[in-house]
């Protein structure tokens, strides 16, 4: 019996601002069968009200305890680990969840001199080399290395691919020599805590996504159902995995 499923968002649910085909109705059809459903997405650009407010100004039916994402998961992992100050390589939306966990959060490619807790980072489109040579400073000084998630890209309107967060994780991988503690996707950290919350299990939960590598991993490691939606990073159906062409076929 299913009582959950977790959706990721860009590539599964939207691309960019437009929403893929059949993902509204699907969300509403699981809803009208008494079927709970969550958000996940490994974007560390905003927290789980902007990802709402997304969701509901592209007509999805969703509320913001329903939502979760990376940049949340950083602020939750912070407080937690009770790091006073955190240097941010990534967007603001990144930087406002870590200050609203009553975490002191840098993000000034210039301030590297600030004595830090921990590196977090993310997707950031003002990535330079000057914040490379920063979070690097405060790395060799000891903080410890958080990434938000490992994607290397992520998918646009018209087809397009996107750096992701992944390729800025890779470079301050490769220049600290240091391996950090990954919080989305394909690690099952957040998808426990969905678990958790809903009260569900994971043999009663699916997991939907486009990437393969990421999304249905994490659904794997946690033990949960993985659904394949060939509408975002992946094109073909491997033989074995349960998917379709977009979510029209997403039936439990």
């Amino acid at each position: 019996m299913t009582r959950l499923v977790i959706f990721d968002l860009d590539g599964t649910l939207y691309r960019g601002e437009s929403p893929l085909p059949e993902a509204r109705e699907c969300v509403a059809r699981l809803r009208a069968a008494g079927i709970q459903v969550a958000f996940l997405t490994n974007n560390s650009s905003y927290g789980r009200a902007e990802i709402g407010a997304k969701l509901r100004r592209l007509g999805f039916s969703a509320e913001d305890r329903e939502c979760y994402g990376t940049s949340d998961e950083a602020a939750w992992t912070c407080r937690e680990e009770a790091y006073r100050r955190v240097y941010v390589v990534g967007e603001p939306g990144l930087q406002r969840a870590i200050e609203g966990a009553g975490v002191e959060a840098v993000r000034d490619p210039e301030d590297d001199s600030t004595p830090c807790d921990a590196v977090v980072a993310g997707i950031c489109r003002e990535f330079s080399y000057r914040w490379l040579d920063s979070a690097l400073q405060h790395l060799l000084r000891g903080a410890e290395f958080i990434a938000t998630n490992p994607d290397p890209t992520y998918p646009l309107e018209g087809g397009r691919l996107s750096p992701g967060a992944g390729s800025i994780v890779s470079s301050l991988k490769t220049a600290s020599n240091r391996d950090p503690l990954v919080l989305g996707k394909p690690e099952p950290r957040i998808l426990h805590r969905i678990l958790r919350d809903f009260e569900a299990s994971p043999t009663e939960t699916w997991v939907v996504g486009d990437r393969i590598d990421t999304d249905l991993e994490a659904g794997r490691r946690a033990g949960c159902g993985t659904w394949l939606t060939l509408t975002g990073v992946t094109s073909e159906l491997p033989v074995g995995q349960a998917g379709g062409p977009n979510l029209a076929s997403l039936v439990f």
